[in-house]
C-alpha cells in the first residue's frame, strides 16, 4: 500500500535525519559526526531546539571521508581540503553551464541579426532587405 503523502523520492538536501540515525546510514558513532560539525567537515542544519539533522547529501559526505581516512590514509586535514577543492570544481561547473548557455543565447541573437543590404550600380544602397536586431537575451550573473 503506497501512502500519498510520502514523496516519491527524497530529496537529497531535505536535512530530515537525526544524529543517531545519521550515524546510523553512514556506519559511524553519533560523537564522530559531532566532531564533524565541530571542524565544519560536514555542517548539518539546525532545529529550533538546536538539535541537528542531516540530509541525504550530508550522509554521503561522511561516507566520502571515512572511506578517504579509512581507507586511503588521508588525515582530516587532507579530507577537509578535497571537500574545498570539490566545492571550488562544483561551483565552476555551473559557472562554465551557465557561460555556455549564455554563449547559446547571444550565438542565436546574433544568427537573428541580418544586416543585408544591396548597393546599386550608380552607388545607391537598397535596405530592403535589411532587418532590426532583436533585443539580446537579459544576461543574469
Amino acid at each position: 500500500m503506497k501512502s500519498s503523502r510520502l514523496p516519491e523520492v527524497i530529496d537529497q538536501d531535505a536535512h530530515i535525519f537525526s544524529v543517531s540515525v545519521a550515524a546510523g546510514l553512514a556506519g559511524m558513532h553519533p560523537q564522530t559526526l559531532r566532531g564533524y560539525d565541530r571542524m565544519g567537515l560536514v555542517v548539518p542544519q539546525r532545529t529550533k531546539g538546536r538539535g541537528r539533522r542531516y540530509s541525504s547529501r550530508d550522509i554521503s559526505r561522511l561516507r566520502l571521508i571515512q572511506h578517504l581516512s579509512q581507507e586511503e590514509g588521508i588525515n582530516l586535514n587532507g579530507i577537509r581540503r578535497i571537500i574545498e577543492l570539490e566545492n571550488e570544481m562544483e561551483a565552476m561547473r555551473e559557472r562554465a553551464a551557465q557561460m555556455t548557455e549564455l554563449m547559446r543565447q547571444m550565438t542565436q541573437v546574433q544568427e537573428e541579426v541580418q544586416r543585408v543590404f544591396t548597393a546599386g550600380a550608380q552607388g545607391t544602397v537598397d535596405y530592403s532587405r535589411f532587418r532590426r536586431p532583436a533585443a539580446p537575451p537579459a544576461i543574469e550573473m
